[in-house]
Parts: C-alpha cells; structure tokens; sequence
C-alpha cells in the first residue's frame, strides 16, 4: 500500500498513561548494619549463632550491625561466607516484594471514554497508576486507511483481540490480516499499524498495550 510515511504518531491516550503516576523515589543509600541484621533475621538466627556461623566475635557482629563499626574486608568475607551469599550481596538492598496486591475492576461501560475520528476507546483499569501494561476497548469506526493521519506508531508491544464484527489489521512490513471475532494478533508497536472494520457495524476491539 503506497502511502505518504506521516510523522511517527503515539496516541494521546497512551501517551496520557504513560506520562501518569508519581515519579519514582531516588533510592536511598544501603546502611550495612540494617542489611546484616536483616539477613540474620531473615534466617532466624541470633546474633551468637550468627556469629559461630561467620567465625567473629559475637561483640564485633553486634557492633556491625549497630553502626558502632565499619568491618574490615576480612570480616566482610566472613560474613558473607557465613550468610552464604556474596560480598557484593551485602551491599544490595533487598527485591521488593513481587505481591503488590493491586487491583482495579472495570464494569461494562464505565471505563473512561476517549474518541478520536477514527476510533472510540474506553480505558480499563484506569484507577491504577504506574501500570506495566494499558488495556483498553475499542470501537472502530475507520472503514478505509484513508481515515488515518498516516501510519499509527509507538514504543512497546501490543496484544489485539476481535470481540465483536471483523477488521482488518494493516501493518507497515506485512499483508493486510482479515480477522474475526477470536482472532487475535500480538505485534511490535512500533511497526506502523492501522485497523479498520470491515463489518457493517463497528466492530469492537481489546486492546493491550505495554508502558514500559
């Protein structure tokens, strides 16, 4: 399809969830005592065992874990060997937890509305900030590529399942697809892509797309 390239474009919706949420905090600076006793604790330990098991004084590990001490390399080795991880572990500061707990429940309908001329999106999950992934439902009112401003592009994966009607996903580097409603197609973001229907109604659209 020999068409005009337009300027990459990124919708203003993606864009919008992209930019949203608070900035990350500067991480804070690791303080060692905090992270031996941690790691101590984290095992069960008391500070005489843990001690036996690193070879020091259970005064020169209290101190450590007080700020009382700065610890000699050697001693760091030691505990290291003791805890069974590395020196550079001593100084990382823990994952965090990988449960956040985090949910947000869309009823039909009542997810924003955002329109365009070409489609009708409605977000899902919009009361999550910070979110690693947008989904979003979409009605596409575009029956020709003509209806574009050029080529629809932007950073990240997307994942695209038919629910109701047909389309037809046009991309830069491959033949138009037919779809129906099941099909479904994942694709790089950045790859100029287009949908239109080509059912009478509108069809409808879930939409994912990746945020980082």
């Amino acid at each position: 399809m020999d068409k005009p390239m337009a300027k990459p474009t990124e919708p203003s919706l993606i864009r919008l969830a992209r930019e949203s949420g608070d900035e990350a905090p500067d991480p804070q600076p690791l303080n060692l005592g905090e992270r031996v006793r941690d790691l101590r604790k984290s095992r069960g330990w008391t500070l005489e065992q843990a001690a036996n098991q690193a070879g020091l004084a259970r005064s020169t590990l209290s101190k450590i874990e007080n700020g009382q001490m700065s610890p000699t390399y050697e001693a760091l080795k030691k505990l290291a060997v003791g805890l069974e991880i590395s020196v550079p572990q001593l100084f990382t500061a823990p994952k965090a937890a990988q449960v956040s707990g985090r949910m947000a429940v869309t009823k039909s309908g009542e997810g924003a509305a955002h329109a365009t001329t070409t489609y009708e999106h409605e977000m899902l999950a919009g009361a999550l900030t910070k979110k690693a992934m947008l989904p979003y439902r979409a009605r596409v009112r575009a029956r020709s590529f003509d209806e574009f401003d050029g080529w629809v592009r932007h950073d990240g994966e997307e994942f695209l399942y038919v629910l109701t009607g047909a389309i037809r996903l046009i991309t830069e580097f491959y033949e138009p697809v037919e779809m129906r409603r099941g099909d479904s197609a994942y694709y790089d973001a950045s790859m100029g892509h287009n949908v239109v229907s080509t059912s009478d109604e509108d069809a409808t659209i879930l939409w994912v797309t990746s945020l980082v």
